[in-house]
């Protein structure tokens, strides 16, 4: 039986250290990813803060009017959920999921629909009975304007028809590879950027032809903007979570792997000294 057990414990190292290689493997993959895609995220916060400066700039000039600023009764709301294609990134998944969770539980519309990025969010929804609308996934490492393009102009036509009233969206913002924060927005009716952002050098912003022909042009471009953002913020977030996973599931199978060998040896010191009590006791049979 002991050599069955220590047999036992040597497969169950040998699997663990293998499990660890691959827990590397991935923490340097990811972080790999990581530093790509940290520096498409932090690269679009500037163009997305210039379309925003231009658009409140627009707002300040008033007496523009766009569909997509329409306010409606809240009776049929729509949220962008962004999630991950796989797994193995830690609470990513479940921190924005939950949110947007709560979000929909808290709202008295009559109708609550999904749009799912990410086959996590849509596999969660569809458990949970939650009508999804459309659903895109496969975006890749590298989420592109085009995809969130498509993401937009679904929910926009269906807007515009009055299919829906209200369109959320619901994403996890990054900070660093250790914290990122899941966060929802109102994506239609257009939230104009807040007044204060109309200050300083925005005041010397001239458009041409005009600011409503501008307007017109721009607030499909800021809503095509505000997911895209979220896509690589997502991204970003989610290759931090997945490094941080696979370093913490790493470190895990160090502390399994020196248990499992004390554990090891304390069997073989066992097995040991019981050989060496049985061929004392057959010596003094023998006497």
């Amino acid at each position: 039986m002991a050599g069955g057990g220590l047999q036992e414990i040597r497969r169950r190292i040998r699997s663990v250290q293998n499990t660890q290689q691959i827990t590397r493997a991935m923490k340097l993959v990811a972080g790999a990813k990581l530093r790509r895609a940290e520096e498409r995220a932090r690269a679009s916060r500037a163009y997305f803060a210039e379309i925003r400066a231009v658009t409140a700039r627009a707002v300040e000039r008033g007496g523009l009017h766009h569909p997509l600023l329409e306010t409606r009764p809240e009776e049929r709301l729509a949220m962008v959920v962004i999630t991950s294609d796989r797994g193995l990134a830690g609470p990513y998944n479940t921190n924005v999921l939950r949110r947007a969770q709560a979000a929909m539980s808290a709202s008295s519309a009559r109708v609550k629909e999904i749009y799912a990025v990410g086959r996590k969010g849509r596999d969660y929804f569809r458990y949970r009975n939650v009508p999804i609308a459309e659903e895109f996934v496969g975006l890749g490492d590298d989420p592109t304007y085009r995809q969130a393009r498509a993401v937009a102009d679904e929910i926009i036509r269906r807007y515009l028809n009055q299919d829906i009233d209200v369109v959320y969206l619901a994403y996890t913002e990054y900070k660093n590879a250790m914290t990122h924060e899941p966060k929802i927005i109102r994506l239609l009716p257009v939230e104009p950027p807040p007044a204060a952002e109309t200050q300083g050098p925005l005041m010397g912003y001239v458009f041409e032809p005009d600011p409503r022909e501008v307007f017109r042009d721009l607030l499909p471009r800021y809503v095509e903007m505000l997911i895209f953002g979220a896509l690589l913020e997502s991204k970003a977030s989610e290759q931090g979570a997945r490094m941080t996973a696979m370093d913490n599931a790493s470190k895990n199978a160090d502390e399994l792997i020196r248990r499992l060998i004390l554990l090891r040896n304390r069997m073989r010191q066992a097995a040991i000294t019981r050989e060496i009590a049985e061929l004392v006791g057959g010596a003094e049979a023998l006497k």
